[in-house]
């Protein structure tokens, strides 16, 4: 951990004056997706000499997230967050544990930004308790997630993984030209999207303009949103109707093995089926049975039931016995861009919480405000 605040020496450099110093402290508490570094340099950008930045780095991607005490996804431990959030004020993180103990012993912090959508990392009814200010980034990997969705959805049109393997395996196998072994294209097909919120919006304009039709399931999509897409009411017919199913929904428990054995039946033959969502969406068992079933065409994931994902996992083992299964390590939110916007959101959330202004996104017990 180290002070990144503006020091005498860099006041001098910049012609800064130091007469009035900072009097508002902030933990920038990054990971080695958000560093430590980018908060701070977007919370310069708007804020200059108004704050003193603090940076702390916790462990996350290289050491996974998890559950700590009451609080979920989260990296890094309560001592070295409440040692490190000693009279700070505010806090900027995607990760830090923000427990009903580390808020009990930091009785200065008055603003807390969440560089993410789903801050479960947080205790928001201990903060809200306290008067604390907690806002976050909805939509900061929308762009990302639905570009590597995307992506995933072609591998698996169009047969990647089995080509990719033949290749490997130095084999230059003609039939992959016959008829039956040749892929899908978007254009023309009817693509399902159960979820339509930052991310399935941003792929279904895209899947139109490649012209296919797609078609959505979202209770909670306001109406004559996306007019490009038609609307679903009916799970079983979203299943039953589509050439390709893709997972865009949050994971509660109506949404929980939302795909099983019982809907996945209900597919069109060759079907293919796009999972960047979350891993308990889906029955993995269940679909890779369809898999080596011959149901379904395809499978794509980028998410899985438990992470890191068991190597044993059925679809892990059809994948190596070139069944056409797309992987990725839940990485499909990752990109450059989305640290930068996750950081950027947060800024901005403290700029207005200084300077009186309502916040874009604030968050009040658990629920986005």
């Amino acid at each position: 951990m180290r002070a990144s605040g503006v020091s005498m020496s860099d006041a001098s450099a910049k012609g800064i004056s130091m007469t009035s110093p900072p009097s508002f402290s902030v933990l920038a508490a990054g990971d080695r997706f958000i560093r430590p570094v980018i908060f701070r340099e977007e919370i310069v950008a708007r804020l200059g000499s108004r704050v003193a930045v603090t940076e702390l780095e916790l462990p996350w991607p290289d050491e996974p997230f998890g559950a700590v005490a009451e609080v979920n996804e989260a990296s890094g431990g309560e001592d070295q967050l409440i040692e490190a959030l000693r009279g700070h004020r505010g806090l900027v993180t995607q990760l830090a544990p923000i427990t009903e103990r580390v808020l009990a012993a930091a009785p200065d912090l008055e603003f807390i930004g969440v560089g993410r959508g789903g801050p479960t990392n947080i205790n928001i009814d201990a903060a809200a308790a306290r008067g604390i200010r907690v806002v976050n980034v909805p939509g900061r990997n929308g762009v990302a997630t639905a570009e590597m969705t995307l992506g995933l959805l072609l591998a698996a049109l169009r047969r990647l993984p089995i080509l990719h393997g033949s290749l490997l395996r130095h084999e230059w196998r003609g039939e992959f030209y016959r008829y039956e072994q040749v892929g899908r294209e978007v254009a023309g097909s009817t693509v399902a999207l159960l979820g339509a919120g930052a991310v399935g919006q941003h792929l279904a304009r895209i899947l139109v303009a490649m012209g296919a039709d797609v078609v959505v399931y979202d209770p909670y999509l306001p109406a004559g949103a996306l007019p490009q897409a038609r609307r679903c009411d009916d799970l079983d017919e979203l299943f039953a109707s589509c050439d390709v199913l893709s997972l865009h929904a949050r994971l509660n428990r109506e949404t929980e093995h939302v795909v099983n054995a019982r809907r996945l039946a209900l597919m069109r033959a060759g079907a293919v089926v796009v999972n960047a969502a979350r891993g308990g969406l889906m029955d993995y068992d269940a679909v890779a049975d369809a898999l080596e079933a011959g149901r379904l065409g395809g499978v794509a994931l980028d998410v899985f039931p438990t992470e890191p994902v068991d190597m044993a996992l059925p679809l892990l083992k059809l994948a190596q016995e070139d069944a056409n299964v797309v992987l990725a390590p839940h990485v499909a939110g990752a990109s450059r861009e989305t640290a930068r916007r996750a950081a950027a959101g947060a800024a901005e959330e403290l700029r207005r919480h200084l300077d009186g202004e309502p916040a874009l996104h604030g968050v009040r017990s658990g629920v986005m405000a």
